[in-house]
């Protein structure tokens, strides 16, 4: 019986040049091989670079992957984990000035929000949509994507390369 494996996507949508380095570096210490990134200049941030990288792993990857990066001064990034035998799909978006945040995806990558987040909107706004729909546009990431949307455009027709996890 083999193991069960899922794959995603990691976008480093900017880094400065001193990082880069050490953007693969935590790439590599997640997948137990060495990681050769191919950086080209990002348009939306002079002086910064971009990088993606197809992956395949066991569950989990996708979160350990975001976590290795998370809170590096001046890095922008997502990674994704399709859904496998049992297990949600995830997304994870990080800015400087937002941080990072998380969300449950289904097989086609939408965003999947909980009840008990959409009771929170409704029991947080006590009769004010405005604040439900704060609320529901923070559950959604909608910050998120407003800030790295620009990036993601930059990188429209950049080379994906892809990597497999060892053992």
């Amino acid at each position: 019986m083999s193991a069960v494996m899922t794959r995603g996507l990691l976008f480093v949508h900017s880094a400065p040049s001193a990082l880069c380095p050490h953007v693969e570096w935590a790439i590599g210490s997640v997948v137990e091989k060495r990681t050769d990134l191919e950086w080209t200049p990002q348009p939306a941030a002079p002086g910064m670079f971009r990088a993606e990288l197809s992956w395949v792993g066991a569950p989990g990857t996708g979160a350990q992957l975001a976590s290795s990066l998370r809170g590096w001064a001046h890095l922008r990034y997502e990674v994704t984990e399709e859904p496998s035998s049992g297990v949600d799909g995830a997304r994870w978006s990080h800015t400087p000035e937002l941080g990072i945040f998380h969300a449950t995806t289904d097989v086609h990558g939408n965003i999947m929000v909980t009840e008990d987040r959409i009771r929170y909107a409704y029991e947080s706004g006590a009769g004010d949509p405005a604040v439900v729909f704060q609320e529901l546009s923070l559950a959604l990431g909608e910050a998120w994507d407003e800030e790295l949307e620009p990036f993601r455009h930059a990188a429209e027709g950049a080379p994906v390369r892809w990597l497999h996890q060892v053992g």
